[in-house]
């Protein structure tokens, strides 16, 4: 990522749902995180989005989050974690390489530490898309997916001593 760390995802640990926050906002919630899988190449996940009919600033805040990522303003996520005690190495690039890690939040931001942690898929829940994927989410849920953001495979700088994530 930017700061030369690795993230390795196998090591994650988590459960679901899992909360889905506002630029790592702890107070600010917006959604859950119901489908991640660590794989050697990164973490896969799909978060929802929840319709709020009553106004307040709940519904404020969610639909300011629909609308910035509709819009293409928010196009990244990013992980809040915990290190491990004994399963962190230190890489000559001075980055740290986070072998076991606590995942607690996914949160939509603006800027990324993994500047490829980008989102990939945003659905609108209507008829059509749910025939067409075969899916039946809840009315009113927006659902986003994307790859392994959280970590991912390096690439040839990598072995030079940078380290550069990439989700798939």
């Amino acid at each position: 990522d930017r700061m030369g760390d690795i993230v390795e995802p196998k090591g994650a640990r988590f459960k679901l749902p899992m909360p889905l926050l506002w630029q790592h906002q702890h107070d600010k919630p917006v959604g859950l995180v119901k489908f991640a899988k660590p794989t050697k190449n990164g973490i896969p996940f799909t978060a929802t989005l929840p319709k709020i009919t009553e106004p307040g600033t709940l519904k404020d805040r969610i639909d300011e989050a629909r609308h910035s990522v509709k819009a293409g303003l928010i196009t990244a996520v990013s992980i809040g974690f915990r290190s491990v005690q004994g399963a962190v190495e230190q890489l000559r690039n001075g980055g740290l390489r986070f072998l076991e890690w606590e995942w607690l939040e996914l949160s939509l931001v603006t800027i990324p530490a993994n500047a490829e942690a980008t989102i990939q898929n945003v659905k609108a829940i209507d008829a059509s898309l749910r025939a067409a994927s075969g899916t039946q989410p809840k009315k009113g849920v927006s659902l986003i997916s994307a790859p392994p953001g959280v970590s991912g495979r390096s690439t040839p700088a990598a072995k030079r001593g940078a380290v550069k994530l990439i989700p798939r």
